[in-house]
Parts: structure tokens; C-alpha cells; sequence
């Protein structure tokens, strides 16, 4: 029997262009001639949308084109999960990756595409100190695993980003631009970004963030009061703001006004109700007022009482009318109150300067780490929650891919207790090394990874413990945990070439490639990559299938998807599996392509949707 042609399970991450050229012919297929896209249809299709003129506005800094070849690089790479340094591994839904966030993302892409709800990211400032992500177009991969020391390497790969470079703004760009761009596939429609940024690069981040997300989708560039006093050492001008970057991914899907919710100390004096909601009574008349209305009204008793108010006339008519107006006697004298029903919340204002500060975050940390300065200038997670409060609900999904100290899923934590809700995480954090000298290093940290996760540990424990002393059971079961995921190298082999011109050597290579599998490759690691690559979550499960004899198989479970997947991954498929895995045309099967006989590829793909490793 002759083999059919099979299909291969992904072994790379799609890429992100061609993914948008097949979105692009779903809506404009007319402006597609044999399968490549015919610009002369896509400009009549469009008329008068697009700009031909030559000196048109653009945005653009040495080394771009490089930036977007790397953004279209699929990854070989995979992501191997780690049990041992997880907190509830099997049971939490929240994610902590730990890697290059480039590569992390491309992974994340089709699994999360259009998932995520916020984005808050602190990304490097670029003052000159501060690291930049050193990426290798031709590999990116690579670059991470020298950087990493897991290949050898000439130098360190993680480096500064001094102001002395002649690409100084240059670099610091074609790092952030695939990264944001990747970030923005991530976002819902009604998904929101926000971004920490100093005086730096705060112009450069506006007019990259205006290319990817279009200037349409701008929202504000708060200003953020990140310190009290101080900085009498500055030589010209002492700075105490930083600014926060935010734009949603479509804005027309916002329809309705953005609130921060009042606190529940502010909201408790709403303690009566009527039919149009909770509210309390408020004096109307101050004299202390700015501009006050004033004019006379007639008390119960024939008192006249001149008010001195923010309410018209006419409104204290109709309010009076209907009940909204009271008189309350107060002695020989009248007091003329309003009730005031309870608000959704308050506008955000531009100038955040009500939240906590850089200090804050510090003191938050040291009370965590035993009073060790272990992270510089980490974010307080009362800023996080605020930006929280403003555009999620719970269960929404919240990623941070510059995760630094781990203050984002800190305030996650934290605000999912405050207010029973389920909002999950995913961050990603480099393996950045911390200096020798640092009290970090000499407390045995030897990565900011690796203070970031231990951050979670004792962030969750506390959180626990302060949930029990104050006997909360309602409240037990919030999601303290996190899995953590390593990006590491492909399970699959790679093609090396061959230098010598004999075609004994291309035979032997090619023999190499009769299983494509690494030696040493473990069945866990290679499930997970199949599932990544498939585009399955990095909450779904692995069981093994117990009423399957004939071979080993797994079970694959994407439940936030209601998807899953069966892999055998032995080194040879026994006829009797056909029966005993009782599979539709559905289903997806996925096993290696040496385990099969031309007999068993047929009948299986038959049966099902078949893919070989």
C-alpha cells in the first residue's frame, strides 16, 4: 500500500506576515492573483486610502528593516515547563516564562492572538546604564542561548546601551518595535497598553507606538508623580515624574467611559438606598464656595434660607419635587441637604499623583526580601492596580513581557483578593544577570528572573497568610500560583548543511532526519512543543490515556479553548491502536513518522486528522 501524504506538526511559530496576508485576503480577496498579492487590485480596491504622494509623513531610524525581519523570523524555539520552581503548577492558570521576551511572544502568538486584555510593561529607559536586548537577526535563538551561557559564546551578549553608540535611539528602537507589534496580535479588540517611560525615549516610544497601534488608537500619556521631595543634586532641574503611554488596540470597541472605582473606605458612606440606588445625604448650602449660586428657598416653616450652592435653582426645584431635597431642622435653624447617589467611579486624571511612589515600591520589596535592597526602582503595585482598575474585569488576562521585580503580578494578586476576582497573568522576563557587587547577587540571586519568581513565592505566601488571620474563607481560593515555562531549544533537530561535495555525507545527514527528534529528547518537552506550535495554551493539561494498550498515548487539553489532542511518541504503532483509540474525523492525532507502516498511515488518516513528527 502506498503511503499517503502526511501532514508535519509545526515546528516553528507561524510568520506573523504571512499570517496577515491570509487575514487580508478573507477581506479583500479580489486583490489576490495566484496566491501573491497584486498591488494594482489592492490600490483600486482601496481608492483614495492610500498615500502615493512621494514626501508623505513617516516614521523610520536606522536599522528598521532589520527590526521587521526579525519580527517576521518564526521561532524554533520551545518552552519547557518547570515544576519544581512553580507554585501549584497543576491547579493555577497564571503563567511566569522565562526568556527572551521576543521569543516568548512569537510563541504566545497563535495560542493567545487577540486574547489579552491589558498590557502594562516597564521596558529598559535607555539612560545608557540600563541593558538593551542584543538581537541576532540571523538567529535569534542563538543570541539568547550564548547570552544565557547555555552555547558558548565570545563575549556577553547582554550589553549597555551607552550614549556614545551612533545608533544610541537607533537601537533602543529596533528593539522595542518587533516586540510592541507582536504585543499588539496579543490585545482584544477593546484591549489596552500601557507603557513606563522616562523623558529618554518618551517621544520616540509616542511615535513607534503611533505606527503600530495607528495614532487613532491613542488615549493619553499620563504623568505619573513617582517621587516626594528630593533631588536638591540634580544640575539643572529636578525631575519627579515619569510618564505612562497608553493606547488601545481599536478604540471605536470602547463604548462606554472609563472609571477608577472609589476605594470601599470613600463608597461606605452610601448606607441608603431608594429605587434608584445607594446614596447619603449632603449639605447643599457653603459659603466657603468658589463662584456659589446663591438664592433664597422657603423652609417648612416659612423661613426663608438663602443658599449659597453649586445647584441651580431650577435643579433644586425639580430635586425637591421628587424627593432628592430634604429639610432638616437643626435647632431654631435649617439645614438642606441632597442626596447623593453612589458613582460608577472617577475619570482618570492626566496627572496621577494620588498612588503610590518609586519609594513604595521599594518599601514593598524590602518587606518581602528581609529588608534587602534587592531590585533598583521597582514599580509600586498600587500604580498597577490603579491602570488595572481602569480597563479589566475579572478573568480578564493581563501580560507584562519586561516583568522586572514582578510587581505586575504582585498587584494582580493583591486585587484579585481585594475584590474575589480571577484576573490571570503571563509575564516574561529575561535571565538578565545581576552584577557581582549587588546584594542580590550576594544573597544568592544570580538573575532578576530568579528575584521576580522568588518575589511571587513570598508575594503569594503572605497574601495566604493574611487571608487566613483574618479568617476570610470566601476568599481561600484566589490564584496564588504560577507555572513557569523556560524557553529553550527546539526538540527537532536543525539542518546544518554538509560541507563535503560526497553524496555519502548528504546521505548521512539525511538519515540524521529519518526522526527529526534531538537525541535525548523527552516525551513531556516534545508534547509541549507540538501543543505551542499548534496553538494550544500554556494551561493545558497533559493525562496519559488509561484505556489504550497497545501503545502509550497522551491526551492534550486545551479547556479555555475546548480543544485537545492525542500523541503516541513511541518508536512503533501497533495495528490494534487503531481500534482501541476510537478516533473521528475530528480528532487529532499526532505521533512520529518513523512509527508508522504505509499500511497504519493510511487507515489513520482515514480515521482522523493525522500529523507526523
Amino acid at each position: 500500500m502506498k503511503r499517503p501524504h502526511l501532514e508535519k506538526a509545526a515546528r516553528e511559530t507561524p510568520q506573523v506576515a504571512l499570517d496577515t496576508i491570509m487575514r487580508l485576503k478573507e477581506v479583500v480577496p479580489e486583490a489576490f492573483s495566484e496566491g501573491k498579492i497584486d498591488f494594482e487590485k489592492l490600490r483600486s480596491t482601496l481608492g483614495n486610502v492610500i498615500d502615493e504622494t512621494p514626501e508623505r509623513y513617516s516614521f523610520s531610524w536606522a536599522g528598521k528593516k532589520d527590526a521587521i525581519r526579525i519580527l517576521q523570523t518564526p521561532s524554533r524555539a520551545t518552552l519547557v515547563p518547570d515544576k519544581a520552581e512553580s507554585v501549584d503548577f497543576d491547579k493555577t492558570n497564571n503563567l511566569f516564562i522565562e526568556g527572551d521576551n521576543l521569543e516568548a511572544l512569537k510563541l504566545l502568538y497563535k495560542s493567545y492572538f487577540g486574547q489579552v486584555k491589558m498590557i502594562y510593561i516597564d521596558p529598559p529607559y535607555n539612560t545608557g546604564n540600563d541593558f538593551v536586548y542584543p538581537d541576532d537577526y540571523a538567529d535569534p535563538l542563538h543570541a539568547y542561548l550564548e547570552m544565557t551561557k547555555q552555547k558558548d559564546a565570545d563575549g556577553n551578549l547582554l550589553t549597555s546601551n551607552p550614549e556614545t553608540s551612533g545608533r544610541y535611539h537607533s537601537s533602543w528602537l529596533s528593539m522595542m518595535y518587533p516586540r510592541l507589534f507582536l504585543a499588539r496580535q496579543l490585545l482584544r479588540d477593546d484591549g489596552v497598553i500601557f507603557v513606563s517611560i522616562d523623558d529618554n525615549e518618551v517621544h520616540n516610544l509616542r511615535m513607534i507606538m503611533n505606527e503600530v497601534f495607528g495614532e487613532e488608537n491613542f488615549i493619553a500619556e499620563l504623568i505619573w508623580e513617582k517621587r516626594k521631595g528630593g533631588g536638591n543634586d540634580s544640575q539643572f532641574i529636578a525631575s519627579d515624574h515619569e510618564y505612562i503611554l497608553c493606547f488601545i488596540r481599536n478604540k471605536t470597541e470602547i463604548d462606554s467611559r472609563w472609571f477608577v472605582p472609589y476605594d470601599k473606605e470613600y463608597l461606605a458612606r452610601y448606607s441608603e438606598k431608594d429605587e434608584k440606588g445607594a446614596y447619603y445625604w449632603d449639605t447643599i448650602s457653603r459659603k466657603g464656595l468658589k463662584n456659589p449660586i446663591i438664592y433664597e428657598v422657603t423652609a417648612p416653616d416659612g423661613k426663608k434660607i438663602t443658599l449659597y450652592a453649586q445647584l441651580s435653582e431650577r435643579s433644586f426645584r425639580e430635586k425637591l419635587a421628587t424627593n432628592e431635597i430634604r429639610f432638616s431642622r437643626k435647632g431654631t435653624d435649617w439645614s438642606v441637604q441632597r442626596k447623593i447617589y453612589m458613582p460608577e467611579g472617577t475619570v482618570l486624571r492626566s496627572v496621577v499623583d494620588d498612588v503610590a511612589t518609586n519609594a513604595d515600591g521599594k518599601n514593598e520589596l524590602r518587606a518581602l526580601f528581609d529588608e534587602l535592597d534587592i531590585f533598583s526602582n521597582p514599580k509600586p503595585t498600587m500604580l498597577v492596580r490603579k491602570l488595572m482598575l481602569l480597563s479589566t474585569q475579572s478573568g480578564d488576562l493581563i501580560l507584562d513581557f519586561f516583568a522586572g521585580s514582578g510587581t505586575t503580578a504582585h498587584a494582580i494578586m493583591a486585587q484579585n483578593i481585594d475584590d474575589s476576582g480571577s484576573r490571570r497573568f503571563i509575564l516574561v522576563q529575561l535571565p538578565e544577570p545581576i552584577p557581582e557587587e549587588s546584594e542580590a547577587r550576594k544573597a544568592g540571586y544570580k538573575t532578576i528572573a530568579d528575584i521576580s519568581k522568588e518575589r511571587l513565592r513570598r508575594a503569594g505566601k503572605k497574601l495566604k497568610d493574611g487571608l487566613k488571620q483574618q479568617k476570610l474563607g470566601d476568599k481561600q481560593e484566589v490564584d496564588l500560583g504560577f507555572k513557569i515555562f523556560k524557553l529553550a531549544e527546539s526538540n527537532y533537530r536543525s539542518w546544518s548543511g554538509v560541507d563535503e561535495k560526497e553524496p555519502e555525507a548528504y546521505a548521512k545527514q539525511m538519515t540524521l532526519f529519518n526522526d527529526p527528534l534531538v537525541k535525548g529528547w523527552k516525551p513531556e518537552s516534545v508534547i509541549w512543543e507540538v501543543a505551542i506550535k499548534e496553538g494550544y495554551g500554556l494551561n493545558s493539561k497533559i493525562d496519559s490515556v488509561k484505556d489504550v494498550k497497545a501503545n502509550k498515548v497522551f491526551i492534550m487539553t486545551d479547556s479555555d479553548n475546548q480543544r485537545s489532542f492525542r500523541i503516541c511518541l513511541d518508536d512503533e504503532l501497533k495495528p490494534a491502536l487503531l481500534k482501541e483509540l476510537g478516533l473521528s474525523k475530528t480528532d487529532l492525532f499526532v505521533c512520529r513518522d518513523v512509527a508508522l507502516t504505509d499500511e497504519l498511515a493510511a487507515n489513520l488518516a482515514l480515521q482522523c486528522r493525522l500529523k507526523t513528527i
